[in-house]
């Protein structure tokens, strides 16, 4: 089992999350910010792997500090499960429609922080959260847990597009992480991530 739990403590925040990726699925989340809870809900949801996490912020300022740290422990708890890489299928994708809303997301989970984020939204907040704020959530995210990853969406609904987003990514997060293929060695061509 690949569980992992991860603390983090600022003067800005107090977060503990525990991730699962050998999961089914149940998560249990707290930020204070509903919005952002419902969008890592989902992820952990479809992407087959548990996810708790309580997270306290000076939501007094605003959300940026909470979201981007949560990114911050998310990361570090994905590559903590990755460890040295043996056995994970690495790469994944998933394209995700949800209404008139259309997500695609490519992972690469072999230890190189990279994002490429495509898609806007019509509204300057969204759930009460600033909506680029939502592209700093994963660049934070794929920097800590050193994934690449494209993220590619587009729509006329901003809460269709940011979820279809959020599943799609976990989606391709829970599958680049499964253990289940043939492969027991490291995916890669140098034997190491």
């Amino acid at each position: 089992m690949r569980k992992v739990t991860i603390s983090r403590e600022t003067k800005e925040t107090a977060i503990t999350l525990t991730l699962n990726p050998d999961g089914t699925g149940k998560v249990s989340v707290e930020t204070g910010i509903p919005f952002f809870d419902h969008m890592l809900t989902g992820m952990a949801k479809h992407g087959g792997f548990d996810l708790t996490c309580r997270a306290k912020g000076d939501l007094s300022v605003d959300c940026h500090h909470t979201i981007e740290d949560v990114g911050i422990v998310l990361g570090e708890a994905v590559k903590k499960a990755i460890g040295d890489g043996k056995g994970i299928r690495r790469f994944a994708h998933a394209i995700i429609p949800m209404d008139e809303s259309l997500a695609q997301v490519a992972l690469d989970c072999g230890g190189r922080g990279y994002l490429v984020y495509t898609g806007t939204f019509g509204n300057k907040t969204l759930g009460n959260i600033p909506s680029d704020l939502f592209e700093h959530f994963f660049y934070t995210l794929c920097m800590h847990a050193g994934i690449t990853a494209h993220i590619c969406f587009s729509g006329r609904n901003d809460h269709h597009q940011c979820e279809a987003a959020f599943k799609a990514f976990g989606i391709a997060l829970g599958d680049a992480l499964d253990k289940s293929g043939r492969s027991k060695g490291v995916p890669s061509t140098k034997g190491t991530f």
